[in-house]
């Protein structure tokens, strides 16, 4: 199957690792826990991806940029339940130590890629109102 462009992002190729290590992770996960925290964990893991590739396919920079700020808030919502795992004991330090740094470059890389939507020739964002609907200058 050929690339899209969101494929080609640097910040969906880190949700997709992201997204990767945490299955790998939660897999072997007995069934209580799966269904507890591992469910929700690869949900929200998964939905930062998700969300980045529906927001570029969306064709409008309104769109992408909600999409984008939905996928922000899943990593949050990611980091929540990875704090839970390790409370509980199914996270090890050393399954940390390999998530913490992909998510250190996620975060800003989609803060980065969020700013970077919708950005004109000159370098100046285009101007919209509460709805998302372009206004003048």
């Amino acid at each position: 199957m050929p690339k899209t462009n969101f494929q080609n992002l640097r910040v969906y190729q880190l949700a997709e690792k992201l997204s990767d290590v945490v299955w790998e992770m939660v897999i072997c996960w007995d069934s209580f826990a799966k269904d507890t925290i591992g469910k929700q964990l690869v949900k929200s893991t998964d939905s930062v991806g998700a969300n980045i590739a529906e927001g570029e396919g969306r064709g409008s920079y309104q769109d992408n940029r909600r999409f984008v700020r939905i996928a922000r808030g899943s990593l949050q919502e990611t980091q929540h339940w990875l704090r839970r795992a390790f409370k509980r004991g199914l996270v090890s330090q050393e399954q940390i130590a390999v998530i913490k740094p992909i998510i250190e470059q996620l975060s800003p890389t989609l803060n980065a890629y969020l700013r970077s939507i919708g950005m004109t020739k000159d370098k100046q964002r285009p101007m919209t109102n509460d709805q998302g609907q372009m206004t003048q200058k």
